[in-house]
């Protein structure tokens, strides 16, 4: 058991917060405005001393407005801690598009957000003990793809040959827990199967008995910047080294599975 100091408690961090509760830790966590039991990140005093406090320090906070937050103001304390574990939720985004070929933890980083890609390094080089976790997307219970089509926002995109690596947010828990007495260094967190969106969408429906959307190009799907984004890269995401050097097996190992535990 330890003490746990997370960054940003937003929907994967809060499943592995509760994990660890249920486990005996302790969990303190930062959000922006401090609602709950969390930590407002502004309030400097409280999150230096849950900082000294933490034996374990987790940041799951992207870049905003190009740049690491939790970097430019805790980055210095956090390279100092005494915390004997330290890791950062990072995105496979930064491997960029590879056109349907598989990636691992050596391949370049060239992803198209340069933010990103900065918050991957200056992780790494924060600290020795670092552990980065390279996340593809993430779904489960209330975001998946079950609840889209639920609220009719579900598509099915004209895009053949493209191809998605994705990952449950219990295996994320896992797989971060997986880490605390195994080596630092990089780990993809992926499913095992990788595969189109499309797929998702007809086996979604299937199980909510639900019709198919149209078949549709990315224009006539009128989709929104960040989610026409999703289908501008395309590669397979291996998870292999995860599964040598964390013991690590993903319980959800495909997306029938997952959206099993989703529903």
């Amino acid at each position: 058991m330890g003490q746990m100091l997370i960054f940003g408690m937003g929907y994967a961090a809060s499943q592995l917060a509760g994990r660890l509760r249920a486990r005996g830790w302790e969990v303190a966590g930062t959000t922006r405005d401090g609602r709950g039991d969390s930590i407002a990140f502004d309030n400097e005093i409280a999150v230096r001393t849950a900082m000294r406090e933490a034996t374990h320090i987790l940041s799951s906070v992207p870049p905003v407005d190009g740049v690491d937050p939790v970097l430019a103001r805790y980055g210095e304390a956090i390279a100092l801690s005494a915390s004997i574990w330290t890791g950062y939720l990072s995105s496979t985004g930064v491997y960029g598009d590879t056109r349907g070929a598989w990636v691992d933890e050596s391949a370049p980083v060239k992803g198209r957000r340069a933010d990103r890609n900065a918050a991957d390094a200056a992780w790494q080089g924060l600290r020795s003990d670092m552990r980065i976790f390279r996340l593809p997307g993430i779904y489960g219970p209330g975001r998946s793809i079950l609840d889209r089509i639920a609220q009719g926002r579900a598509h099915r995109i004209d895009l053949p040959g493209q191809v998605f690596s994705r990952i449950h947010i219990d295996d994320i828990a896992s797989g971060v827990m997986a880490s605390f007495r195994r080596p630092a260094g990089i780990y993809n967190l992926a499913d095992d199967e990788p595969c189109h969106q499309n797929r998702l969408v007809e086996w979604g429906c299937a199980m909510a008995r639900s019709p198919l959307p149209p078949l549709q190009t990315l224009d006539e799907a009128g989709l929104s910047p960040a989610a026409r984004a999703f289908y501008a890269e395309n590669r397979r995401v291996a998870n292999g080294k995860a599964k040598r050097l964390l013991d690590w097996t993903p319980r959800y190992p495909t997306f029938r599975e997952g959206l099993a535990a989703s529903a």
